[in-house]
């Protein structure tokens, strides 16, 4: 072979080379490239979010502030309609550049809570939903079993957990989540459709029904469905009651309205008195606060109870005990000197002017639920 075609046949080789070396550094190249976007998008995201939270609690802070002002003028919270409906507006506050802030309200205390609630209210209501006398006394008898100790059912449902596929304890407390209605026997049937997803009632159940712990529930806030549970009062009387807080109807001029005292609403609804269990200050106030920025949004939602207000439901475990202690035999008192304390003095109390109940963040803010079908 001539050198002449060693020569070229090199030069193609090493063409060769050159080109597949080429190939697999663009392939590096854009892959790299790739990754460095990824993870400069996930970047300015976290860094997003971070801003956006920042501005959200900054907004709490001011609408708590708002919120304490009215409460100390008026002796407590009642209703939006008293003038706090916008307190960012109030305070004459607004986001940081670039970015918007809503906030709206939601009056747990205008539900009733669970933790109270008896078989009466729960029939009655049920039974407005145009379930049948037996159907309401079985879903009764199906959530008080799981929420009441020693209950005793008023009808011939006995809900049997040891049978099914998977045994489990009724936890006789009430409900912490109403996700809990799923592994209730028959609330499971009424409040699930068939592919296991809640329904129409499940979305009203959560509209009347509260999962914190209060003695009276807002007449300020009351839903028709509220009313119905009471079992007392007709379509009428509720459309009375929701056109004076709405200010709808014959009450349109005057706008939303408000109840000072439960005598105010006895007289909106025609009767002498309002039931026990009822007030016209709120107990348990939802806050819900949206930041936007472009397409980016942050939500925030808190929980929060007045002095003497709304509590949760979550008992605190009993403290561990040592086995071998007892009260008839208890451990012997030890006589040596504590060593000297090192700890810092504990920091100055700050006296805040709401209990925080809960607080979520970037949670889906549920839709309303249905309205109830007119007669």
């Amino acid at each position: 072979m001539s050198a002449r075609r060693l020569r070229r046949r090199f030069r193609g080789s090493v063409l060769i080379v050159v080109l597949v070396t080429l190939m697999f550094t663009a392939f590096a190249l854009v892959t790299f490239v790739e990754k460095a976007s990824v993870d400069l998008l996930v970047e300015s995201r976290e860094a997003s979010a971070h801003r956006l939270r920042q501005q959200a609690y900054s907004a709490l802070e001011v609408t708590l502030a708002v919120l304490q002002d009215f409460s100390l003028v008026d002796g407590g919270l009642r209703s939006p309609a008293e003038g706090w409906n916008d307190p960012l507006a109030f305070a004459g506050w607004a986001p940081a550049e670039g970015c918007t802030a809503e906030v709206s309200f939601e009056d747990e205390s205008g539900k009733i809570s669970l933790a109270h609630v008896d078989a009466a209210t729960l029939t009655a209501l049920f039974k407005s939903w145009e379930l049948s006398q037996t159907d309401a006394e079985k879903l009764t008898d199906g959530l008080l079993s799981w929420m009441q100790k020693n209950y005793v059912p008023t009808s011939s449902f006995t809900p049997d957990y040891d049978r099914v596929t998977l045994p489990y304890v009724v936890p006789v407390r009430p409900l912490r989540s109403y996700a809990e209605l799923a592994a209730i026997e028959y609330a499971r049937e009424v409040f699930y459709d068939k592919d296991g997803h809640p329904n129409d009632l499940w979305r009203r159940f959560v509209a009347t029904f509260s999962l914190f712990d209060f003695k009276q529930s807002n007449l300020n806030a009351v839903s028709p469905d509220v009313l119905a549970a009471i079992g007392t009062y007709d379509k009428g009387q509720q459309q009375q009651f929701g056109d004076f807080l709405s200010g709808a109807g014959s009450y349109a001029q005057q706008g939303p309205g408000f109840f000072q005292s439960t005598s105010d609403a006895a007289g909106i609804l025609g009767t002498k008195a309002m039931p026990a269990g009822f007030g016209t200050v709120i107990a348990a106030l939802r806050v819900n606060i949206t930041i936007h920025q472009g397409r980016s949004q942050f939500r925030l939602t808190a929980v929060i109870a007045p002095p003497n207000g709304a509590t949760t439901v979550i008992t605190k475990a009993a403290p561990p005990t040592d086995s071998t202690s007892s009260p008839t035999n208890p451990l012997p008192a030890t006589t040596a000197t504590p060593p000297p304390s090192t700890t810092a003095p504990p920091a100055p109390k700050l006296n805040y002017p709401f209990t925080l109940l809960e607080i979520r963040e970037n949670v889906e803010i549920p839709p309303a639920p249905p309205p109830p079908p007119q007669a």
